[in-house]
């Protein structure tokens, strides 16, 4: 009958167990010197080598003529023990005897001296399943055990084992398998089996293992069901894997904001077979290896999974920032929990494609996030403040507004973005303003204190609160004077002993009008009337007749970033 070769070619000596150096030496050292514990507790990943390093101590310890530390596996114990004829070495699975019976059974019979044997060993694997009060009844003979009694422990998930049990046993942490130790495997098995196995395939094969060699055997098992070389190609196929180079492609189309050409290559990959939340866990490996790259780009290359070539990783890298990557992370991860209980899965990976291509279909804060970040980016390019602007006000416009926008603004600034080029050289009217971030600085102030100029006449054209507006800089907050400063956003008229500001919108009238701005314009006002004034704000336009006041476009980019300071954002 027909063995899996995982179970065929699982080791039966330390010095054949693959990456676990530091733990096989010790334990060879161990039983050469006789210094033995009564208890050993192995954690670590799946697959590698906890329950096979178990069964080659309860060898060695039990072996007549031990080699070193190994087990002769020649002997009549080491046979009996391997063939499980001999009963006093015990492999228990904690997940289908976990409860106290179970325990106390074994307990009772722990006692007795082996028949066959110097040691009685118990193999309990998964033991984090067992129950509290199975537990407390493994407790008392884990501490003070007979002489010939020996407990090895194996588990993946060591925060479930009680502290007592911990304290009571040498610990032992089995490391993941680095991927070239498992390449190195994969490449003699296929040689001893007949299996023509090329040297990129063993690579893909270890990576896709993930650390453990049982899961790598299982698949190199799978994938030489079919007759001819087992290379990429044909490791892909029988998977159904998206492949390096698609799972690359379908991140360019990210990169360049193509929705349809990323739905386009969904659909080829899904029509081909490949599993959706494979295509998916494949971009979010990219993305995490792109996020590596961005942020530590010196130090980070031991932490890629190196699934990617270098010059795929450095075009791509530039294309992202770590904003959009962490963003897009966040997303790909939360699609592919919530697969599992997906009514249909095509179309939930197509809308995280869409969200991935256009970070407007998305309303978290990391979404807007990533955006800002593209409006820096087009500034540092070169890119018209009319572009940037479009990037907030185009997804409330009409389809054909947003056409026109896009033609005339966007496409130039998507260029110059994606490639990296510098901006054109543009007149000097043409030439957007790339000052620092912060309000326009007020004009030089004369000795005299702005309280104490002379009283100005009352006047319905405005030039009562151009006048006024210089003095309100330094008095009012932040978020407030990036809206006063603003002659395109607040107008003030003053008509009849009453100052009405005229503002943009509701959000606009609801940061001025706040009790202790309006209290400082008041006062700052009557200082320079004489008498008192009335201050209200009103949403609309200044009354007929007034002129459009000139101010700097930068004003209008200040203001626009203050509205998202003032927005509170609904996750």
């Amino acid at each position: 009958m027909y063995q899996a070769l995982y179970r065929k070619w699982r080791p039966r000596t330390f010095d054949d167990v693959v990456g676990q150096t530091h733990i096989t030496e010790t334990l060879k050292r161990q039983v050469s010197a006789g210094r033995l514990s009564h208890a050993y507790l192995f954690t670590g990943t799946r697959g590698t080598g906890k329950t096979t390093c178990a069964k080659i101590l309860a060898r060695a310890v039990n072996c007549e003529h031990p080699v070193d530390g190994n087990p002769c596996n020649q002997c009549d114990a080491c046979q009996g023990i391997e063939n499980g004829s001999i009963l006093d070495v015990l492999e228990l699975d904690a997940a289908s005897n976990n409860g106290v019976d179970q325990v106390r059974a074994l307990r009772d019979e722990a006692v007795y001296t082996p028949a066959a044997v110097r040691k009685r060993v118990y193999i309990v694997d998964e033991v984090h399943m067992l129950s509290t009060a199975a537990f407390n009844a493994l407790l008392k003979i884990l501490e003070e055990p007979p002489e010939h009694l020996m407990f090895i422990l194996a588990t993946t998930e060591l925060h479930k084992v009680p502290a007592t049990i911990k304290s009571r046993c040498q610990q032992f942490s089995f490391q993941r398998i680095l991927p070239g130790d498992i390449s190195v495997r994969l490449r003699y098995v296929a040689e001893q089996e007949g299996i023509q196995l090329t040297q990129e395939g063993a690579g893909l094969l270890a990576r896709l293992a993930d650390g453990g060699l049982r899961d790598a055997l299982s698949l190199l098992d799978q994938c030489a069901g079919t007759t001819g070389t087992v290379d990429e190609g044909r490791i892909l196929d029988a998977l159904g894997l998206a492949g390096n180079l698609e799972s690359a492609r379908l991140m360019e189309r990210i990169a360049l904001r193509d929705s349809q050409g990323a739905l386009e290559d969904l659909a080829r990959l899904y029509s081909g077979g490949k599993d959706i939340s494979t295509v998916l866990g494949e971009l979010s490996a990219l993305g995490r290896d792109l996020l590596i790259r961005k942020t530590a780009p010196r130090s980070g290359g031991a932490l890629l999974s190196g699934n990617w070539d270098e010059t795929t990783m450095r075009g791509l890298s530039e294309s992202f920032t770590a904003p959009r990557l962490v963003w897009m992370l966040t997303v790909l991860q939360g699609v592919l929990a919530d697969l599992p209980r997906s009514s249909n899965r095509r179309t939930d990976a197509e809308l995280c494609l869409l969200r991935l291509c256009d970070e407007r279909l998305d309303e978290s804060v990391q979404a807007l996030s990533a955006r800002l970040d593209r409006v820096e980016q087009q500034l540092s390019a070169g890119a018209p403040l009319q572009t940037m602007q479009s990037n907030f006000t185009l997804q409330n416009s009409s389809e054909e507004e947003q056409k026109k926008a896009i033609n005339s603004n966007s496409q130039k600034a998507e260029v110059l973005v994606s490639k990296k080029m510098p901006a054109q050289p543009q007149t000097v009217a043409e030439q957007p303003v790339l000052a620092a971030a912060s309000p326009p600085a007020a004009p030089e102030a004369p000795q005299q204190s702005e309280a104490a100029k002379p009283m100005a006449a009352p006047t319905p054209d405005g030039s009562f609160w151009k006048g006024l507006v210089p003095a309100l800089k330094d008095k009012v907050p932040r978020n407030a004077w990036s809206f006063l400063g603003n002659a395109g956003m607040v107008q003030g008229v003053l008509e009849g002993g009453v100052l009405t500001l005229w503002v943009d919108d509701e959000l606009v009238k609801g940061v001025v009008s706040r009790p202790a701005v309006m209290e400082t314009i008041r006062t700052l006002a009557q200082a320079r009337l004489g008498g008192p004034v009335r201050i209200q704000a009103k949403v609309g336009k200044a009354p007929a007749g007034e002129a459009e006041p000139v101010h700097d476009k930068l004003d209008d980019l200040l203001a626009m970033g203050q509205r998202f300071d003032n927005i509170t954002i609904k996750e």
